[in-house]
């Protein structure tokens, strides 16, 4: 017993999956239940299984509209889905990490735990405890800010206006971007209020358990901060910025989307749209109307998504700028890549190229089979295959017009997306092997 409990131990990956997989089935079976709906008729079995998948994967992507087809105790089925997933990843995230970290060496490991402050075995209640009080204390502020601007500026009742509260922080911190209206939340284009605290939300699960707290304990210390975080924090600053000066640029005389606005609401909706590229999923504006130009940048920052170990998908900035800082060393033509005062390991140049091969050869595949099960255009095809994999939700509008085969072929890259990087991450590190012998060295053309 001992040997087969260890034995999936070494194997993460199942026991990830494993733990999606039951989720996904349990909330197929809830929302498939008469009661989830509002009509008291049955939702078809590929719509509950499509929504199940959505929500655990804290992706977004819905075929039927969540507020109107979904009776409350649906509702509170997703939001508790959303919850899970969300938890469940960034706490299997912190422990694969732990679990990596305990099959390295021993310099590695006293390395690691001083660096990161998270990966002493002893350590694991605290940290699972940390990152659940952290969740929730969060969801309970940005839910107090959005139910009183609802009650306030929108003259809902208390109770109606903390119910939409809870349910859009739960959503926005956990990425997911579900949301109760059938025009997602377009009706607050203009609202500082509840835009730039669902952004916030957003950004700060996105951000990841490990960088949040780094910055926590030593904001005052960028020196001392890990290669993780200055690279997350970088890139994601970076990316935000770039993203609203490209989406604000390219859509600001766009009638049909940021065109009819005033001009700070240009701004704010501009920043909010690259926000929730990270993979957030909620939509102020048409996405339907956006240029080509806008619809590839948005392709582009959902495929690089947001932080490791937090509620964000995609293939990580941190893969992207590990990849990037290896690219600027191979020209400059550098022995080692180095991020800041810290040399990363070449075993972290190949997961990180894994990775983005992973989910390039997703994406493609994806396309290709949407593209010969539907009629639509491959902009709207690639966006919505990146949308899955990446976990974001956006979607041009196609998702509810897509037939069953497209939806399930949807569900498996959801799923892919949200567990892929992070098993493949840890089946790497865990499969690291010493070699007694080398073979003789030839090298081969590249380029």
């Amino acid at each position: 017993m001992r040997y087969a409990a260890s034995e999936r131990l070494r194997h993460p990956a199942r026991v990830v999956a494993f733990g999606f997989a039951t989720a996904i089935a349990i909330g197929t079976a809830l929302l498939s239940l008469p009661l989830a709906t509002e009509t008291g008729h049955r939702t078809g079995l590929v719509d509950a299984l499509f929504t199940a998948t959505s929500a655990v994967c804290v992706t977004g992507l819905v075929t039927v509209d969540t507020g109107g087809h979904w009776s409350t105790f649906g509702e509170v089925v997703i939001l508790a889905l959303i919850q899970a997933g969300g938890l469940g990843i960034m706490t299997l995230a912190t422990l694969i990490t732990v679990l990596v970290a305990g099959r390295l060496g021993l310099r590695s490991r006293l390395l690691a735990q001083a660096e990161t402050k998270l990966l002493g075995l002893s350590g694991i209640r605290r940290v699972v405890r940390n990152i659940v009080l952290f969740s929730l204390l969060s969801e309970a502020v940005v839910a107090a800010v959005l139910t009183v601007r609802f009650a306030v500026g929108y003259d809902q009742s208390w109770g109606r206006a903390a119910y939409q509260g809870v349910f859009h922080a739960i959503s926005a911190f956990n990425n997911a971007g579900f949301s109760l209206h059938s025009d997602n939340l377009m009706r607050y284009v203009g609202d500082p209020w509840v835009c730039l605290t669902v952004a916030a939300a957003v950004i700060v699960g996105g951000l990841g358990f490990p960088v949040v707290f780094e910055l926590a304990r030593s904001w005052r210390r960028p020196a001392m901060w890990s290669v993780v975080t200055r690279i997350t924090l970088g890139l994601t600053i970076a990316l935000l910025v770039l993203g609203t000066v490209v989406f604000t640029a390219v859509e600001f005389a766009n009638p049909r989307t940021l065109g009819a606005l005033e001009v700070s609401d240009r701004v704010l909706a501009g920043f909010f749209h690259s926000v929730m590229t990270r993979t957030a999923g909620f939509n102020s504006i048409d996405i339907a109307a956006l240029h080509p130009e806008s619809l590839f940048a948005t392709d582009l920052l959902m495929f690089i998504g947001g932080g490791s170990a937090g509620t964000a998908g995609g293939i990580k900035v941190t893969t992207f700028g590990l990849l990037a800082f290896v690219l600027w060393s191979e020209v400059r033509g550098e022995p080692a890549v180095n991020v800041g005062r810290r040399r990363v390991p070449e075993t972290n140049h190949r997961q990180a190229l894994a990775i983005v091969l992973l989910g390039i050869g997703a994406v493609a595949a994806s396309t290709f089979l949407l593209l010969a099960l539907t009629r639509h255009s491959l902009d709207s095809v690639l966006f919505e295959a990146i949308s899955a994999f990446a976990t974001v939700g956006l979607s041009t509008g196609i998702t509810f017009d897509l037939p069953p085969a497209a939806e399930l072929l949807l569900v498996g890259l959801m799923f892919l997306g949200r567990i892929g990087p992070l098993t493949v991450a840890s089946a790497l590190a865990l499969r690291r092997r010493t070699r007694r012998f080398e073979l003789p060295e030839e090298r081969t053309i590249v380029g």
